[in-house]
């Protein structure tokens, strides 16, 4: 006999829907948007890259710049798992501040914290809605031609315009992030315009979203770094057009760079349920 024929249909349907929602926040740094879920029962398929991009999708899902999932590491006191929107996996400084401000609001993290992401172990400070990330150290900057290349957890290409308001990141982005130099993986494209002695306004197409975003967080990071070169202590404020962001860093002698520290906000939008 079936559950609806003793009356207790309503309990079977009742669990089901439970198992089928999932619990979800969006948060955003200076406009770098990301879905984010505790997953620290590790229920989520990483292996499942459809939903990864059915949930970023802008029309047909949540919508975002990347799914972020906050785990459990018996080193750490937590780890990142970082999707961009295509589903591919890289490094995100933006999502890692965001990662951050979620631990907090889940209580996993009070000020300071030690945490795992694909790139290796980091520290970070949450304080007033701001998060201070300490990034990778950076071996050094590579010359592409009159651009540059730096590798702040991710790959990134970076070129100095004039009038970056009205430049074509998008073209000359997608141009450059399928360059033959970079195949078969391809890189991030930054291009950046100094506005003052310590301040810099950059604009980033990035790979995996495969469009220009408001903000990149190891994109602005690889600009300051270019910027800054000349600087043994550098801290360069940057504008973006989803916000404002600082970097700070230390230059060695042998041209590598420690110390990198990127800051800024990162906010809760909103929460929400999503059957999947």
């Amino acid at each position: 006999m079936f559950a609806s024929e003793l009356g207790l249909g309503w309990v079977f349907d009742q669990a089901f829907y439970r198992i089928m929602q999932t619990t979800f926040y969006k948060y955003q740094g200076t406009g770098n948007d990301f879905v984010m879920i505790d997953d620290r029962s590790e229920s989520f398929d990483v292996q499942d890259l459809a939903l990864v991009t059915k949930l970023c999708d802008r029309k047909f899902g949540v919508g975002a710049d990347g799914l972020i999932l906050i785990r459990n590491h018996p080193d750490f006191d937590f780890e990142m798992i970082y999707f961009n929107a295509d589903g591919s996996q890289s490094m995100c400084g933006n999502g890692a501040r965001c990662a951050v401000a979620f631990s907090g609001f889940l209580g996993i993290i009070q000020v300071k914290t030690s945490f795992l992401a694909v790139d290796g172990p980091h520290e970070a400070i949450l304080k007033d809605g701001i998060v201070e990330l300490l990034m990778i150290n950076v071996p050094g900057i590579e010359a592409k031609g009159d651009d540059c290349f730096v590798n702040t957890g991710t790959q990134h290409h970076v070129r100095l315009v004039e009038d970056i308001q009205n430049y074509p990141v998008f073209s000359e982005g997608k141009k450059m992030r399928y360059h033959e130099m970079y195949a078969p993986g391809g890189t991030n494209v930054n291009f950046m315009e100094p506005i003052s002695e310590d301040e810099i306004f950059v604009r980033t197409y990035e790979r995996g979203v495969e469009d220009e975003t408001l903000s990149c967080g190891t994109g602005v990071t690889a600009a300051a770094i270019v910027f800054a070169q000349d600087k043994t202590d550098a801290e360069v404020k940057i504008k973006t057009l989803g916000g404002n962001l600082s970097v700070r860093f230390h230059k060695n002698e042998d041209g590598s760079m420690d110390n990198v520290w990127l800051i800024g906000p990162a906010t809760q939008v909103f929460k929400g349920e999503i059957e999947i």
